[in-house]
């Protein structure tokens, strides 16, 4: 599971366009906290505490303590503006939520094993389809990552949503969907299909 890290942040009076202006020029970033139905709360921050998350794995995925004026809350990142020429973070918003809330999260997937795969041994190609899983969690109890093990698995196979095990506590978004996650395409062609084609 994800650890959780500490952003800290300050409270700012001045809100809309003239306030996040303002807050830019003192170096800082302006930012919004909202959800768990509490009045938003307009925050500044140093951005080097941005930038020093924003570039991890996950970063929309993990939980974070964020201590404004020595009060914490959990708060998951929800979206963030960057700089067009310099990606500097320009603008943050975060989502409240309860440690024992259960949410709907994107988990990065992370295959292993792809060097013992046959199917890679014999010139096939990894092909991950989806880079992230939706899943449902507890929000103190989010994983780092969804792990596809590919051992065993020939060129022209496929691992779906059914043939991974997922975290105890964690479940599918969206069970109804037995999507292929990763794939190793053969050298001259593509996945195995579930049935021939018929001949001409």
């Amino acid at each position: 599971m994800s650890s959780i890290h500490a952003i800290e942040a300050q409270n700012r009076t001045a809100n809309g366009t003239g306030g996040a202006r303002a807050t830019r020029r003192e170096g800082l970033v302006p930012g919004v906290v909202y959800g768990n139905k509490q009045e938003n709360q307009y925050i500044s921050i140093d951005p080097r505490s941005i930038s020093k998350e924003l570039y991890k794995p996950g970063f929309f995925s993990r939980l974070f303590a964020l201590v404004v004026d020595g009060k914490t809350q959990h708060v998951l990142a929800k979206d963030i503006q960057l700089h067009p020429v310099t990606d500097a973070p320009m603008h943050i918003d975060f989502l409240r939520v309860a440690k024992d809330a259960k949410i709907h999260v994107n988990i990065p997937v992370h295959v292993i094993n792809d060097d013992k795969a046959p199917g890679v041994k014999k010139g096939g190609i990894v092909n991950i389809v989806h880079h992230t899983l939706e899943v449902i969690c507890p929000a103190d109890s989010i994983p780092s990552e969804i792990t596809v093990d590919l051992a065993g698995l020939e060129a022209g196979h496929a691992v779906h949503l059914t043939d991974i095990k997922l975290p105890k506590g964690v479940s599918a978004a969206h069970p109804d969907r037995d999507n292929t996650l990763v794939s190793i395409v053969a050298p001259g062609g593509g996945v195995k299909e579930e049935a021939e084609e018929s001949a001409e």
